[in-house]
């Protein structure tokens, strides 16, 4: 979607964390109204006509704009957290990073066979975190389950899209850089 304001206002900080990175800063995104809108917006135009029944959000980034998206849906939202942090029985999916593994986690009776699912976070690199939570999800057997992004990296050696090649999920972004 690429719109030129979400564009403009995206703060890129070079060499952060580590030398050679440009960090794609998303908080001058939130702290502007119009942007925020803007990406509510698009989020819900782009999902309004699907039948989202939740939308789950990863921690932490992916709760930022996700409870408003599923609020303009009608629909519930679902936390998807590191262990631990959840209350109650939770179900979790192993991942693994460049440095080791993680776990994702949610309530096990946070999603059922009815609904329909649009996953949500902030930014779409490798795909590892995000191919977790599609993973962890799909446990729940959910009709339909969509995932979307603020920020899709395509720079050389970041194929995040790959990760779902054997899947019929639908992805969206807001911004391809």
């Amino acid at each position: 979607m690429n719109n030129p304001t979400l564009l403009k206002n995206l703060r890129v900080i070079p060499d952060f964390p580590i030398p050679g990175i440009q960090f794609q800063d998303i908080s001058t995104l939130f702290n502007n109204a119009e942007c925020l809108h803007i990406m509510r917006d698009e989020v819900v135009e782009l999902y309004k006509d699907k039948g989202i029944t939740k939308v789950v959000g990863l921690e932490s980034r992916g709760f930022l704009l996700g409870p408003t998206v599923a609020s303009d849906l009608n629909a519930g939202f679902v936390m998807a957290r590191k262990p631990g942090k959840l209350p109650g029985e939770t179900i979790e999916q192993e991942y693994t990073k460049e440095y080791g593994t993680d776990k994702i986690c949610m309530i096990k009776d946070s999603i059922n066979s009815d609904d329909i699912v649009l996953i949500h976070d902030d930014l779409l690199a490798t795909g590892g975190s995000m191919r977790a939570a599609y993973d962890l999800v799909k446990k729940f057997n959910p009709k339909k389950i969509y995932i979307s992004f603020i920020i899709e990296l395509t720079i050389e050696g970041l194929h995040g899209r790959d990760a779902f090649a054997d899947t019929d999920t639908e992805i969206s972004t807001l911004l391809v850089v």
